[in-house]
């Protein structure tokens, strides 16, 4: 049977304490800012649709291209056809030519999408535009937070571990405010801009000092470590603790079904792959993708583009809260606080558009309210903390697997939801729409309450014990 070596924990990447010259941080904080500046561009991308207007009118009247509310679907979602795509190669790009390299060459296609995106005069360009620059940006998500995980210390790995999380709604935030002032063409323009600006910055940048010391090259993971920690710091420690685990990961190669079939690892991946279902079907990306034209439905008294400004900004502080309360909280709290709270908010948008679109009847104040408590609860518990959990309840030697498979499951379900939201609501209705989500809200309560673990403040080995049963 084949035996395969799934690289080593990030938690084994330990920092060097036996120092009188403590390391310097600004490098380390600069490449992490620079490096998850993808995530920028990525939320850009996620959010054009949003000035699109309603089933894409604003993107027909300015191009003059006819866009039934079929083709805006497959326009909104076909960028996460392009996630399914890259989640698996770009970590094996990442472990071929480094972890830097893999994601500058994402600049090539985010631009040549944008370009499409820019001089589009058929829905042939706008589907390969929306494929491709769904094709980049998420493949950033895979390797962003591997790059920063390797080149910073222990000490501040937690506050730039969050650095992805927050500059991907912060993308998401700048779409909207551009979509309120600009029309789409130059939206596109400018998110076109993103990438080449992440490629000017991140260039200047070194590369991983573990991705060196996986290919056997000592010296360059020596130069890269010391201008990341400063020339006063004694590296020594650092690098032989790096080297150690990498020797112990290539003498625990073991079979791919061997390692699965253990009862813990079984229990991560029904832990980790129902949360990423809940994550995606609760109804998130309905929320930013639509987000524009909900409120136009609802006739509210604030300015649709406004809306989605507040919207954006709230997504921004509710991860930046995140941050500062995860692991003071613990997990499954967030979790659990957070989906009772996204099925009281999907069931009162059911309910505003049941009497909307049966009765005539609506009630201009209760999207945007219900909608920021969404991005709020969203935000503060199944946004972040799926995300974190699987670095937790993997053991290191099955981590890459099932990261890379949570990924591609994760793309799917985007898929899904954004292509089918709007079949499905003209079928049933919107209202009933948001009462399905309502009820996949409430199952998914009694998941997290049954089925997931709280980790805060316990070991890897800890966990790995609880799920073992032991």
């Amino acid at each position: 049977m084949k035996e395969i070596n799934l690289g080593i924990s990030q938690q084994t990447l330990v920092s060097n304490d036996d120092q009188s010259v403590p390391a310097k941080r600004l490098l380390q904080y600069v490449a992490s800012l620079a490096a998850n500046l993808g995530a920028l561009a990525a939320g850009m991308t996620l959010a054009w649709t949003s000035s699109a207007g309603d089933n894409g009118r604003d993107l027909q009247s300015l191009y003059g291209i006819p866009i039934s509310p079929e083709e805006f679907s497959w326009i909104s979602s076909i960028t996460a056809i392009g996630s399914v795509v890259i989640c698996i190669p770009i970590g094996i790009l990442a472990d071929m030519i480094g972890r830097k390299f893999s994601m500058l060459l994402m600049v090539i296609p985010f631009t040549l999408g944008w370009l499409l995106l820019i001089f589009a005069n058929n829905l042939i360009m706008f589907y390969a535009g929306r494929f491709i620059t769904g094709l980049s940006g998420p493949a950033f998500s895979a390797v962003a937070p591997i790059y920063t995980a390797e080149i910073v210390e222990n000490e501040i790995r937690g506050a730039v571990g969050s650095y992805f999380q927050l500059l991907l709604t912060t993308g998401i935030l700048l779409s909207y405010v551009l979509g309120t002032f600009v029309d789409m063409r130059v939206l596109s323009i400018i998110s076109g801009i993103i990438p080449l600006i992440f490629f000017g910055v991140f260039m200047f940048m070194p590369e991983s000092p573990v991705y060196y010391l996986k290919k056997g090259d000592e010296d360059s993971a020596k130069k890269s470590l010391t201008r990341l920690r400063g020339i006063q710091y004694n590296i020594e420690n650092e690098l032989q603790n790096q080297k150690h685990a990498l020797e112990e990961c290539n003498q625990n190669t073991t079979s791919f079904w061997t390692i699965i079939k253990s009862r813990a690892a079984l229990k991560g991946f029904i832990i980790a792959y129902g949360l990423m279902f809940f994550q995606q079907l609760c109804g998130v990306n309905v929320v930013i993708f639509y987000t524009n034209s909900i409120f136009e439905k609802a006739g509210s008294d604030l300015d649709p583009h406004y809306s989605t400004i507040v919207i954006g900004a709230i997504q921004v502080l509710a991860v930046f809260v995140s941050t500062l309360i995860v692991d003071r909280i613990g997990r499954k709290i967030l979790l659990l606080t957070s989906i009772i709270f996204l099925a009281l908010t999907t069931c009162a948008l059911g309910v505003f558009f049941y009497l909307l679109e049966n009765q005539g009847t609506s009630i201009t104040w209760l999207p945007l309210t219900s909608l920021c408590i969404f991005i709020i609860m969203f935000n503060m518990g199944f946004g972040p903390v799926p995300w974190l959990m699987m670095g937790e309840i993997f053991a290191p030697e099955i981590k890459g697997v099932a990261v890379s498979s949570a990924c591609l499951l994760n793309s799917v379900l985007v898929f899904i939801v954004t292509k089918f939201f709007i079949n499905v609501s003209m079928a049933i209705g919107t209202g009933e729409t948001f009462w399905l989500f309502t009820v996949i809200c409430v199952i998914g309560t009694s998941f997290v309450y049954l089925l997931v673990p709280e980790t805060k403040g316990k070991s890897l080995e800890e966990i790995q014990k609880e799920l073992n049963g032991s």
